[in-house]
């Protein structure tokens, strides 16, 4: 299935955790939007797996749009070769314009902090507050536990509907998730739950 994305939001961690598989995964993701021509949207970090994403998409001759608070650019934490470097006033801001700059959302493996990104795009897709797939790249069975709770124990205890669950789109390979996004993107939210 060809790619239907002109931009994708990376979340990931702003440390590169212990696994190398990690930094190796998010500079491999990185070309691959930089050859596919899509434009990589990112949390504007120069450092952990946001600054790998970053520096795959760059060296493969893509175009990578940061949106960074005011906070953590005054920290000098902000990529210094991202095509553009949007400055937001807080993280609440930064998601927002992180999301209107993308068309769909791909998890890398993170801390505290992409996970509220990542529930965060959920939530607001369950909220009608936009249509666009979130995935997961699960590097390694990274995210094994969390999709299983998400998929089964939530479900089971009846929080969330399987529809619901249905939008969290999960692949232990890039080309993998990009086209389960992609089918996602076409068919609208929980589209892969009623396959």
């Amino acid at each position: 299935m060809p790619n239907s994305f002109q931009s994708l939001c990376v979340f990931c961690g702003a440390h590169s955790g212990t696994n190398p598989r990690f930094a190796e995964v998010a500079r491999d993701l990185g070309r691959y939007l930089a050859e596919n021509k899509i434009r990589l949207v990112t949390g504007g970090g120069s450092v952990g797996l946001m600054g790998a994403v970053a520096d795959g998409c760059l060296e493969a001759g893509g175009e990578v749009v940061g949106v960074i608070t005011t906070y953590l650019r005054e920290r000098e934490l902000a990529h210094p070769k991202a095509t553009v470097m949007e400055v937001t006033p807080n993280m609440l801001e930064r998601k927002k314009r992180m999301a209107e700059l993308s068309e769909g959302f791909i998890s890398l493996p993170g801390g505290i902090g992409t996970l509220d990104e990542l529930f965060e795009m959920l939530t607001w897709s369950r909220l009608s507050e936009h249509d666009k797939p979130s995935g997961l790249l699960n590097v390694d069975g990274f995210y094994d536990e969390l999709i299983s709770f998400c998929t089964v124990t939530q479900v089971e205890a009846g929080f969330i509907t399987e529809e619901d669950a249905g939008n969290l789109v999960a692949a232990d390979s890039i080309d993998d998730l990009i086209e389960k996004l992609s089918e996602a993107a076409r068919l609208g939210p929980s589209s892969l739950y009623r396959k």
